[in-house]
């Protein structure tokens, strides 16, 4: 079966889906984009990924295109076109198409909005977090406002093309300080030499990952030792486990980093555990 994408309006053939060449979006990444996990033909972390959308539209002065209601119709109904019932959903509304200008275009320009689904395979995936992957680290060159999930993600490419050259999964990125901040396409956590989980507070222009976010309360329940407190590289290196976490890698083992291996080379228990209650959490609160 063909897949089916939703651009502004309409459902059409995935192959010959198009925006206008003057989009914003293709013109200066002037947009954002949110990403949901797919259970059984239901969206995870769903409250999560829309209250995160309406926000980054809000601080890039974009409006909402439609109702979050609506917004949800169209989510569900493109799953459903691709007979989706495990893997994601992609939403990317720009601030619309206009004569190429720096400036905000007329404020009646219409957001562009497009929708996509896929599956994913889960045995592959599965296989993956048991084995655990490696990890690279790099210098973070991104924007300051990382707490905007905006479709400019090319240093983040780079940096993920960078692991992937040297057979690495990820991509940790490193600040002036020495201090990991996040990955490439998600949030990432230690834990450390003294038995503690960490990961970086969001007030440090990281994105707020909605699955970082369940995964906070699901710490909370199992009464984890948890700091949010940001770690070196080499504290990382040090640590006892260590994982990433994202809507489409979960909660991920890191089993080495910059080639050092961390613990015992395998993914550790506290890591597999938490993988497991997040699934379990995700898959009970779809919708």
């Amino acid at each position: 079966m063909s897949r089916i994408a939703y651009v502004n309006g309409q459902y059409q053939p995935h192959t010959g889906a198009v925006v206008h060449i003057e989009d914003r979006g293709f013109q200066f990444a002037d947009g954002v984009y949110e990403v949901w996990s797919v259970f059984d033909g239901r969206l995870a972390d769903f409250d999560g990924h829309m209250t995160r959308l309406q926000r980054s539209l809000s601080e890039l002065r974009i409006r909402m295109p439609m109702s979050p209601q609506a917004l949800t119709i169209v989510l569900k109904e493109t799953i459903r076109r691709n007979r989706v019932d495990n893997g994601i959903v992609y939403l990317q509304i720009t601030r619309g198409t206009a004569r190429r200008d720096h400036p905000f275009p007329l404020p009646d320009t219409p957001p562009s909005v497009i929708v996509t689904s896929r599956r994913v395979d889960q045995a592959k995936a599965e296989a993956t977090a048991k084995k655990g992957v490696a990890v690279v680290t790099r210098p973070d060159l991104r924007w300051g406002r990382c707490d905007i999930k905006t479709v400019g993600l090319l240093p983040n490419v780079l940096a993920k093309q960078a692991a992937r050259e040297v057979g690495a999964y990820e991509c940790w990125l490193v600040d002036e300080l020495g201090l990991v901040t996040e990955g490439t396409s998600t949030n990432a956590w230690i834990i450390d030499a003294d038995g503690v989980l960490r990961t970086r507070d969001t007030q440090a222009n990281i994105l707020r990952g909605c699955t970082r976010s369940t995964l906070m309360q699901i710490i909370k329940e199992e009464g984890i030792p948890f700091e949010e407190r940001a770690f070196t590289v080499e504290e990382a290196k040090a640590a006892q486990e260590a994982f990433f976490t994202a809507a489409g890698a979960f909660v991920l083992p890191a089993i080495s980093i910059d080639g050092t291996k961390i613990g015992n080379g395998k993914p550790g228990p506290v890591t597999r555990r938490l993988r497991e209650a997040y699934l379990d959490a995700a898959r009970d609160g779809a919708v």
